[in-house]
């Protein structure tokens, strides 16, 4: 009778790796686990499951972050790695107990019901606090195994509850660091795309994938990187139409319209906003209410003036339809605050400053504690209304004011796009552009890095 084999359990070869062994004697997990994952292909989500640690710790550790320091803990490692515990200074683990009464047996024998019960009643007359409990223990490790010959249902709803928890924002975090979780988690996540599924498993795994690969894009756009933003939008939008949910599509096709609008082809924006609202139907979504924002920007920024207006006047009509779910203040939904963010750049751009100053002050009333891009883009949107008032010193001040303090992990991609679009608006006399371009780094003349 073979040991019960965990889900986990480390292959022979790489429990006999030096590297394994050395890391197991100064009980550095974090290795073991960046080891497990990388060379013997087994998920951060798996080596979570089967050691009974949150995956969000396993990763962590596995970049250097944290270390195992409570013996339970160590145990539990042990067991779900199949890790002898004398490599990590514990007892010998109740698994291992059991080898040798499974070594009474040869191979015949593991086939003979009768005599397979046998050895299961002489360790359990020899009590409990030897082999009988070890080989209970034997048994129920081997049912745990085979129930977890299929994890499909909990890896989704792990999946699922790790889209939900990314979908709220950047909470404070630099965008740079939430995209590095979020490729780590991907790496995890590719490994449950490979297996067979049921047709509805897949549906949902394509689901939570379109999710996932659309915040990735989300973070990229936000840091500048437009192409690569681009390429994922595209692989989310896959995903999202094999899941079969035109709303999720519409969501995917609806945020990416915000790349080409952001960094200068509004044209390409608009088409993209137009699909978006055709795969919302006709139905008040959050989908849909993003691609008419949208469209809105794109219109107001291509002189389409009246077709600007009217996609104004159709999200204001639309956003008091929403249900409470569909204004949840997620990168998913469409909350009041996201809303008048959008407003303030569409009507600042029509020129409509005074409705412009309004929705700005309203974005920022709406949450206690906007993130530092939101504020900053609010700050630079009032610089541009400011322009278009002709308060050119008061907009280079609000403008240089606004980038000038962010901290330098949130000074690119899109908050130096929009600082540099209000720059460009400035004549090169305007009182208080030295100051504005030194917080850009372009140099006084205004030439370097635009």
């Amino acid at each position: 009778m073979e040991l019960p084999v965990s889900p986990a359990a480390l292959p022979a070869d790489l429990r006999k790796d030096r590297r394994v062994i050395e890391a197991l004697h100064r009980r550095d997990i974090g290795v073991v686990f960046a080891l497990a994952h990388d060379e013997a292909g087994i998920s951060y989500n798996r080596l979570a499951e089967a050691c009974d640690i949150r995956p969000q710790r396993v990763s962590r550790m596995a970049r250097g972050d944290g270390a195992v320091t409570s013996l339970p803990v160590l145990e539990r490692i042990a067991d779900g790695l199949h890790i002898p515990g004398a490599a990590l200074g514990l007892a010998s683990r109740p698994w291992e107990v059991n080898r040798h009464s499974s070594s009474l047996m040869s191979k015949g024998d593991e086939d003979d019901p009768m005599k397979r019960r046998d050895v299961m009643r002489g360790a359990l007359a020899a009590g409990l606090a030897g082999t009988g409990l070890a080989a209970l223990t034997t048994t129920r490790t081997d049912v745990d195994a085979a129930l977890a010959a299929d994890h499909t249902h909990s890896d989704l709803a792990h999946w699922e509850s790790t889209a939900e928890r990314y979908g709220y924002g950047y909470h404070g975090q630099a965008p740079a660091d939430v995209l590095s979780d979020l490729a780590v988690d991907f790496q995890d996540l590719k490994n449950l795309l490979a297996r067979p599924q049921t047709d509805k498993s897949r549906s949902r795994l394509c689901h939570v994938t379109a999710q996932m690969a659309g915040m990735v894009a989300i973070v990229l756009h936000d840091l500048g990187e437009h192409r690569e933003a681009h390429r994922w939008f595209g692989t989310a939008g896959r995903a999202a139409s094999k899941s079969g949910d035109k709303l999720l599509h519409a969501w995917v096709v609806g945020r990416e319209a915000m790349v080409p609008l952001n960094y200068g082809a509004p044209q390409a924006a608009a088409d993209l906003a137009e699909r978006a609202l055709f795969l919302a139907g006709e139905k008040p979504s959050a989908p849909a209410a993003l691609a008419y924002a949208v469209a809105s920007r794109a219109y107001a920024v291509g002189g389409y003036t009246e077709k600007a207006l009217d996609a104004v006047a159709r999200v204001e009509a639309l956003v008091e339809r929403l249900s409470p779910q569909q204004q949840s203040d997620t990168w998913f939904g469409y909350p009041a605050q996201k809303h008048h963010v959008h407003m303030s750049q569409a009507l600042t751009l029509l020129g409509q400053t005074g409705r412009a100053y309004e929705t700005q002050a309203r974005a920022l009333e709406l949450s206690r504690a906007p993130s530092l891009m939101t504020r900053a883009l609010i700050s630079i949107d009032r610089s541009s209304c400011k322009v278009h008032d002709g308060e050119r010193a008061e907009a280079a001040y609000i403008a240089a004011q606004a980038y000038g303090n962010l901290p330098v992990p949130y000074r690119n991609g899109l908050t130096r796009a929009r600082a540099l679009a209000v720059y460009r608006m400035l004549p090169r006399d305007t009182p208080g552009l030295g100051r504005f371009a030194d917080a850009l780094a372009i140099g006084r003349g205004g030439t370097n890095r635009l």
